[in-house]
């Protein structure tokens, strides 16, 4: 179990390390990270839940009638940033976003993913793990500050410098971030050229998402101090490997790996395969959930490493859920689809409400898909049951509205006004006119 944070504890480390900010940061339901910053004469009434924020300012959030709300701060997540001002250090809370009645809001991403873990604890599990594997691509920033399309390096997969010119800036976050507390598993270089990965630990589902918020903060910040833009946008350049972050999940129970069982052929357990078999079965519907940009289908694609078929297997990479090959406590499922611009809140509540109703509904998988699914023919993937994702944000879009499992686990309020925004976007999408459409048309027609 980690440690709780005291209030008490605090107080002494800001004194101690002088911090002079304090930052209440929480998620929108487009996963951008939002944050309130108070001065540390604050704290008393931060830590007593008393920081009021104007709602109606943020994505999909409440109408401006209803707009005062509160944060709530999660002690446990408090971290003091390396970085000065030449005022004093910077130290920050997630939070919960509560309603005046003290309510959690419907429409706080992090409460909800809450709400979906009571249900699985109802079921008899007590714990939800998640170890990401999230990618980025680094650029060259312009003269002015603005991102480039000018790659830092031209390394591939696991490359050393001086091929991969990343790897300093790599070494210089996996510091950062072992000094906020993450346990760094691999520091890589992936396979496109500019696109790294670092891997951090596996923790319960909650601080997973903390930490994946963090991460791409941290990631950014360090990346500037370099010179460079990261992005976690899916698939930046045409050509090249988009990034993807693999999510891999597992259930406990008492302590006991629940995905386990040393007596069965594949070391599965039946709530195992019951959990992959709704993973499966509502794959299409989560889509826009764990790939929610229009730039995510530019990803999806087959030839580029990233799963576009529902399948599973424990011996090959190009279905949408591999089992990988370690056992007992480190049996898990790896659900692939997930790209970096996911909230990964909304995306782990919609992945394990799928898993949830696989295990409800004692579903079974189709078999496992030992061959490589990329070389199959279209008539073979239809013979051996394999079904594609959806192919554009608005193909997407329309399976998850159709959902009653999804929309009960996001809950109407994001449901809907992630519905909304999403719509809002590919319809901005769909209406311009592109460099590729004046290439293709201008003179031949």
């Amino acid at each position: 179990m980690a440690k709780t944070i005291t209030r008490e504890e605090i107080i002494k480390r800001i004194e101690d390390e002088n911090v002079k900010y304090i930052r209440l940061q929480f998620t929108d339901i487009t996963g951008t990270i939002k944050n309130v910053e108070v001065p540390v004469s604050q704290i008393e009434k931060v830590l007593d839940n008393k920081m009021m924020f104007d709602g109606s300012s943020i994505e999909g959030f409440v109408r401006i009638e209803e707009s005062d709300m509160y944060l709530y701060p999660d002690l446990n997540t408090f971290l003091v940033f390396s970085w000065d001002s030449e005022y004093g250090k910077v130290a920050r809370f997630i939070c919960d976003v509560y309603t005046v009645d003290g309510k959690p809001f419907a429409g706080d991403p992090r409460g909800n993913l809450k709400r979906t873990l009571e249900r699985m604890k109802k079921l008899g599990f007590d714990t939800l793990n998640l170890g990401p594997e999230p990618e980025f691509f680094l650029f060259r920033l312009k003269e002015n500050g603005e991102p480039s399309l000018e790659l830092n390096d031209n390394g591939g997969y696991f490359d050393l410098a001086p091929v991969d010119l990343g790897e300093n800036v790599r070494r210089d976050i996996v510091l950062e971030l072992e000094r906020l507390g993450f346990d760094i598993e691999a520091s890589h270089h992936e396979v496109a050229p500019g696109q790294h990965e670092i891997d951090f630990k596996y923790d319960d589902v909650i601080s997973a998402c903390d930490n994946i918020q963090t991460f791409k903060l941290i990631v950014k910040t360090i990346a500037r101090k370099h010179g460079l833009h990261a992005t976690f946008m899916p698939k930046p350049i045409f050509g090249i490997n988009g990034s993807g972050m693999h999510c891999n999940v597992s259930m406990f129970s008492n302590g006991e790996n629940s995905f386990y069982d040393e007596n069965s052929e594949n070391g599965l357990s039946e709530v195992a395969s019951h959990f992959i078999a709704g993973v499966l079965k509502h794959a299409r519907s989560f889509t826009a959930v764990c790939n929610p940009t229009v730039n995510s289908y530019k990803r999806l694609v087959p030839g580029y490493e990233a799963p576009c078929y529902v399948a599973w297997s424990t011996s090959n990479r190009s279905p949408l859920v591999r089992i990988p090959a370690a056992r007992g406590k480190s049996t898990r499922v790896e659900v692939r689809s997930v790209d970096p611009a996911a909230n990964p809140y909304l995306a782990m509540t919609t992945i394990l409400a799928a898993g949830l109703d696989g295990i409800e509904n004692k579903l079974v998988p189709a078999p496992e898909v030992k061959s490589n699914i990329y070389v199959m023919t279209r008539e073979e993937r239809i013979e051996n049951g394999i079904d594609e994702l959806p192919s554009t944000l608005y193909t997407a879009l329309k399976e998850l509205s159709t959902s009653p499992i999804m929309k009960d686990a996001l809950g109407d309020h994001i449901f809907y006004n992630f519905i909304e925004a999403k719509s809002i976007e590919w319809d901005s999408f769909r209406t311009q006119v592109t460099d590729w459409e004046i290439d293709q048309y201008l003179k031949n027609y």
